[in-house]
This record gives C-alpha cells, sequence and structure tokens, in this order.
C-alpha cells in the first residue's frame, strides 16, 4: 500500500472532504444518494473536482463501498518570483525551492513576497490559498 493512500466508506464522505478517482485527487462537490432497492443497497452518486487539474469526475458506487483517499499534506510557503502563470515557491520548513502553477482565481492575489498555502499529495504540488504578505 503506497503511503500517500488510505481508505475509507463511501458514507463517511462529506461535501469538502477528498477522494480518489480514477487515480486523481479530487475535492467532492455533492453526493447523492439513491434509495435501497429490493434487490440491492443503497448507490451513492460522487461529484467532485481534481485538486490539480480542475477536472469534474463522478463516482458511483453503493454506499456500504470502501473507497480510497489520498494522504494531503498542507505547508506553508513564500513566493520568490512569478513568471508569466509559474510561481517560484520557497517551502518555509525545508527551504527548499520548486515552481507550480498559479490557479486562475488566484492570479491577482499571488504576489512576490506573499506567504501561500500549498496542497501536496502524490508528487503533486497546489497554491490552494494566499495567506498574506508581499
Amino acid at each position: 500500500m503506497p503511503d500517500d493512500i488510505t481508505y475509507g466508506s463511501m458514507k463517511d464522505l462529506r461535501p469538502g472532504k477528498f477522494i480518489l478517482i480514477d487515480g486523481v485527487p479530487c475535492r467532492v462537490v455533492e453526493i447523492d444518494t439513491s434509495a435501497p432497492g429490493k434487490h440491492g443497497a443503497a448507490k451513492m452518486r460522487v461529484t467532485a473536482v481534481g485538486i490539480f487539474d480542475g477536472s469534474k469526475k463522478t463516482l458511483l458506487k453503493p454506499s456500504s463501498a470502501d473507497i480510497e483517499v489520498p494522504v494531503i499534506t498542507k505547508k506553508k510557503a513564500q513566493v520568490v518570483s512569478i513568471t508569466e502563470n509559474m510561481a517560484q515557491l520557497m517551502d518555509l520548513e525545508s527551504y527548499e525551492t520548486y515552481e507550480v502553477p498559479i490557479p486562475d482565481d488566484l492570479k491577482s492575489a499571488v504576489k512576490q513576497g506573499a506567504e501561500v498555502e500549498v496542497m501536496e499529495s502524490m508528487s503533486k504540488r497546489a497554491i490552494s490559498r494566499v495567506m498574506g504578505g508581499g
């Protein structure tokens, strides 16, 4: 079992939680539950958005099924420089520098010297919010 994946139950899912669909870490947006039928358990349709690529994914499983949950770590980083739609960041704990794309909804807020929160999972990183500074 990889260190960046845990397992959970479909029953425990709520909007805002994270799930792995087709190997892509996603944030749950909506959950529809159908009533149990004569010959089967209730089914759950989960709609989620990819954390790193913004793609919309759908998962349909029985409510009793197990699911894969990505392990997501949140770290603080400082924006060192900005080149077009890429930001060079420095991790505030390890002082490692790396580049990540700037999300469209944060383009105006990400400035050189600003402190940002970075979500990391399955060897991918993305800016989740701007903390301040700059």
